[in-house]
């Protein structure tokens, strides 16, 4: 693959303390990321915010300010894995919806592809820019806008399943599936709007666990130790 756009979740940059940053486990990304871009891989990068903020779990804030806070979560989480992506001698960039003057870059798909001739990482923080949208939502739209091969989603599962394996040890885990059975049978690989925005476009996606030894480079090379969601 040429260009990537890699899924993580803010779950994971936090491993086992579940809140916060593990700068090891960030490292452990970095160092996967940066085999892929000395291969020439163009990556893109977009973090969840649930290491910080989890807004709709509170009834006493309002949906448009609690996803607000959200987007601020991305953000410092996407400001941080760029300096320790940067501390492993990559060149990173942050891009947001809207530029925040001295700490990220308005995105646009020429900055992006100008950023990429650099040899640069790019960080889509902020969602889409606005509230009712996940960042699932975010990733597949920066992945079409960007013109990515494939979204690697970095899940604290080994992929999907027919139920949730942590509740149901029977469930079953797919090697591959369409993307119109996952929006059929609502499987939540991403949200449902992430989902159908992904069959419309055809975007195809490879979940995979990533606390798995190499789980980024080998998903980037077509290696996915998990499932492949087809289109």
């Amino acid at each position: 693959m040429k260009r990537v756009l890699l899924k993580l979740s803010g779950e994971a940059l936090a491993g086992e303390k579940g809140t916060g940053f593990d700068e090891a486990v960030i490292t452990e990304v970095a160092n996967q990321v940066k085999v892929l871009v000395d291969e020439g891989v163009q990556v893109a990068i977009v973090i969840g915010g649930g290491n910080f903020w989890r807004g709709r779990s509170s009834k006493n804030i309002d949906r448009t300010k609690a996803d607000q806070i959200g987007m601020l979560a991305t953000i410092m989480n996407c400001i941080y894995t760029s300096e320790i992506f940067r501390s492993q001698g990559m060149k990173t960039a942050v891009m947001t919806p809207m530029e925040i003057t001295g700490m990220t870059k308005a995105f646009s798909k020429d900055r992006s592809n100008k950023y990429f001739g650099h040899g640069m990482v790019l960080f889509f923080a902020g969602g889409t820019g606005h509230p009712y949208f996940s960042t699932d939502t975010a990733t597949v739209l920066r992945a079409i806008e960007i013109e990515a091969e494939c979204i690697l989603l970095a899940k604290s599962v080994d992929g999907v399943y027919d139920d949730d394996p942590k509740s149901n040890p029977d469930a079953k885990r797919f090697d591959e599936i369409t993307i119109e059975d996952v929006v059929d049978r609502h499987l939540k690989v991403v949200d449902q709007t992430a989902s159908i925005l992904a069959m419309e476009n055809r975007m195809p996606m490879l979940v995979f666990g990533l606390n798995d030894p190499n789980s980024i480079i080998d998903a980037a090379h077509g290696n996915v130790r998990g499932t492949r969601v087809t289109v």
